[in-house]
């Protein structure tokens, strides 16, 4: 499976955490009448830059450190409301719902992407 490994890239563990990604937003709205919830959503960038191994370093001491992720966390970020609410519930529909709207298209074309390279390893195969 190695050859297939390389060929899907880095976009199989993508689909993975878009489809986590939808599945909190998800959790979110189902949760926005439930007293002291807080929404939660996931950092993209880091759960995906430890993957790519990109690491980030400085060139000069004067430059500031960025925090490492660390194989401690699970990206796992709380949004903080634009207003809010007596019962100390974070969620907000609007917000909510714009997020989960772009996670499901981030999440096609991710899976869109997946399917083009399926499909390019098959007519290979095939010989066409």
């Amino acid at each position: 499976m190695g050859l297939f490994d390389n060929a899907l890239g880095i976009h199989e563990r993508a689909l993975a955490v878009r489809n986590r990604r939808v599945e909190m937003l998800s959790q979110n709205i189902a949760n926005a009448d439930t007293p002291n919830y807080k929404a939660r959503d996931l950092d993209f960038k880091k759960l995906i830059a430890g993957v790519e191994g990109v690491t980030m370093r400085t060139t000069q001491d004067k430059h500031i450190q960025t925090a490492s992720l660390g194989n401690d966390t699970d990206g796992t970020l709380f949004r903080t409301p634009f207003n809010s609410a007596t019962d100390g519930n974070t969620v907000e529909m609007a917000v909510e719902q714009a997020q989960f709207g772009k996670a499901t298209a981030d999440y096609q074309a991710t899976l869109m992407f997946l399917e083009n390279r399926i499909s390019g390893i098959r007519k290979a195969l095939r010989g066409d």
